[in-house]
């Protein structure tokens, strides 16, 4: 299915992102000077670890995202009473999470999904991926702090949440038409990758392409692939992706409510300041858009 859908994914042009939006709140922590960033190309090209261009020294961008429990990064969820409540009615687009492994984390309240997802423009599905992924980080990795506003903005500069190539989310969270980026092969900017899996995710036995709404590239789906309801880890599953996408920026002990831990993880996943700047402009947006 992914071979038959590749030469229908549009990779050319990187997706448009959202103009910056003035007045970004003045609650959220300075950003200090980056160091060598990497410039090159974003959006559907090379995904995680996928560009490697030429060294610039620059400034990064002032403003830092909030962390979970800010204003803004936090996710509202239901208290036991209303959520068994909405369990028995029925939450739309929920996909249950296993007892064995995500059994304390509380539930996404339906109607911030709702508010946030009509404030924002995020698709409501989307949304419940990246904030079930901040949960179940702060589960499992609770200095790291991680939030949704950063996972979503990846999402948007990386696939449009899933949508890229002219798709959409589909209830259970994989993407109906796959997503997959340009070959690999160290034109346009991107580092020469040969294939890594047999073309299993990209549908090229010739050159690693990023896949999925969160764009990894196979090699690096292979290392940090999860599963967020215990199945085989799919990179084409928003839910897979977030998490994932979670660990990875969350990986060598970062805390990301720091100034050098948040870029390092942002330059980490796509080594181009261009790109860091748009996904805390897009960040900036959807936390001022509440």
């Amino acid at each position: 299915m992914v071979a038959e859908t590749l030469s229908k994914v549009r990779t050319d042009t990187p997706p448009a992102s959202p103009a910056p939006k003035p007045g970004m709140s003045g609650g959220w922590r300075a950003l200090g000077v980056a160091g060598a960033a990497i410039a090159a190309v974003v959006g559907v090209t090379g995904g995680i670890l996928g560009i490697v261009a030429f060294t610039a020294e620059s400034s990064a961008p002032q403003l830092l995202p909030p962390g979970p429990h800010e204003l803004g990064g936090r996710v509202e969820t239901l208290t036991e009473t209303n959520a068994s409540t909405a369990e028995a009615e029925g939450v739309p687009g929920s996909r249950p999470l296993p007892s064995d492994q995500h059994a304390a984390l509380p539930e996404i309240d339906p109607a911030w999904l709702d508010r946030v997802s009509a404030a924002t423009g995020i698709p409501r599905r989307a949304l419940q991926a990246y904030a079930a992924a901040q949960l179940q980080l702060l589960a499992e990795q609770p200095e790291c702090q991680v939030s949704w506003p950063t996972l979503a903005a990846i999402g948007e500069v990386e696939s449009r949440h899933g949508t890229y190539a002219g798709g959409e989310l589909a209830p259970d969270g994989t993407t109906t038409v796959p997503v997959i980026g340009i070959p690999l092969d160290g034109s346009r900017g991107t580092a020469a990758i040969p294939d890594t899996d047999g073309g299993q995710l990209d549908g090229d036995p010739v050159w690693d392409r990023a896949v999925g709404p969160m764009q990894f590239i196979p090699s690096t789906w292979e290392i940090w692939g999860a599963s967020a309801d215990n199945s085989t880890p799919n990179p084409h599953d928003i839910d897979d992706a977030a998490l994932s996408a979670a660990r990875y920026l969350c990986a060598d002990g970062r805390v990301l409510t720091t100034s050098q831990d948040w870029w390092e993880a942002i330059l980490s996943y796509n080594r181009s300041e261009e790109y860091g700047r748009k996904v805390l402009s897009i960040a900036a947006d959807y936390v001022n858009a509440l």
